[in-house]
């Protein structure tokens, strides 16, 4: 369960920007989670409040806020929103897309005291 190793480092991340901003306690976290990120929701959800008791995000509220994908087609250019990374070009088929963005897992805004 890889959302663990993620839930440390996001609170490793959270103890270096108290330091650096000078706040004592989370108590809100938005998290913005791309559909490609390979995070299981209730995984991630789990493992925060596992690693967050005794840390300055115990007690926080975990809120993972979903973004789309979007791909660009090698082939005809067309930008579109795929579900999966197998998702061919929904304008012509073709199967080679690159991904632009929806792999992310990014902080998108704190609540600190």
């Amino acid at each position: 369960m890889h959302e663990l190793s993620l839930c440390r480092s996001l609170i490793k991340l959270l103890q270096q920007q108290a330091g650096q901003q000078g706040f004592s306690r989370v108590c809100t976290i938005w998290l913005d989670v791309g559909p490609m990120a390979g995070v299981v929701p209730e995984a991630l959800e789990f493992a925060f409040s596992a690693c967050s008791p005794g840390t300055l995000a115990e007690g926080a509220t975990l809120h993972l806020v979903p973004s789309q994908a979007t791909a660009r087609c090698r082939d005809c250019g067309q930008i579109s929103n795929p579900s999966s990374r197998l998702d061919p070009c929904p304008h012509c088929g073709h199967a080679a897309v690159d991904l632009i963005s929806g792999d992310n897992l990014t902080i998108k805004e704190l609540e600190v005291e």
